[in-house]
């Protein structure tokens, strides 16, 4: 059968997808830039030693909000959980562009930036992305995954020895509920969203990680088993995610 992504809707520039994306929800919105003070280049997170800064305040924050000793918080899977965080804010304004505009705004690491904050989602603001490609598959992969979240991907791998198919498996995470809540905000945008997600599974590097399947034959909402595992269950009272491999082989 075959798949018609979403075509460009005319005059929609970068700026204008991004902001369309934004009012999908909070994991949706990028900043404009203005005041870059307090604001740190993205290709710091791909750096190990602030790739563990990050790691060790989303530690201390995880350890308050469970009551929890920080030591039994394994650092490798804080980093696994901190990850799919980053990849959420990556990708869902991207996807969520795509799906309402047909357009994936241009983004590239040296684009964007983040700024710290001790808990929630990774604030992250853009500046000077001047074109946009039109939507599908491949364009996401090389803008959003390749480009821009493989950096840190390499980065978590080396420094936390966490495996790539944990890593990439998140990723998938991310893609699959950003989908997921483009569907309830906006279905048609949600039936998309998911042909460009599943779209995306077929290809390298994320073939492979997880199986999107629809409840109903004929509604938009797909729902993700992953072949792997983020490791959250390893947190104390964590468990596992509702897309988790370790639910389907219970």
């Amino acid at each position: 059968m075959d798949v018609h992504y979403p075509r460009p809707v005319s005059g929609v520039d970068a700026a204008e997808a991004l902001a369309r994306a934004a009012g999908l929800g909070p994991y949706f919105g990028w900043e404009p830039a203005g005041d870059l003070s307090g604001w740190r280049p993205w290709p710091e997170l791909a750096d190990g030693t602030v790739l563990a800064e990050r790691v060790a305040a989303a530690r201390t924050a995880l350890a308050t909000m469970g009551g929890l000793p920080e030591d039994a918080i394994p650092g490798r899977v804080v980093a696994s959980v901190a990850f799919l965080g980053y990849a959420a804010r990556v990708l869902s304004p991207l996807l969520g562009a795509a799906a309402l505009t047909g357009t994936v705004p241009a983004a590239t690491k040296t684009t964007l930036w983040w700024r710290p904050v001790p808990a929630g989602p990774l604030p992250i603001a853009y500046a000077s992305i001047s074109g946009t490609r039109p939507a599908s598959p491949e364009a996401l992969r090389e803008v959003a995954v390749e480009a821009i979240l493989e950096p840190v991907l390499l980065a978590c791998r080396a420094r936390f020895r966490l495996s790539p198919q944990v890593l990439w498996g998140n990723v998938t995470s991310a893609l699959a509920g950003a989908a997921t809540m483009i569907t309830t905000a906006d279905p048609v945008a949600g039936e998309r969203a998911g042909a460009l997600v599943e779209g995306l599974l077929a290809l390298p590097p994320l073939a492979g990680t997880g199986t999107l399947r629809r409840p109903s034959p004929t509604g938009p909402r797909r729902v993700l088993t992953r072949n792997n595992c983020c490791l959250y269950y390893r947190i104390p009272g964590g468990g596992t995610c509702g897309d988790c491999v370790l639910r389907r082989n219970r």
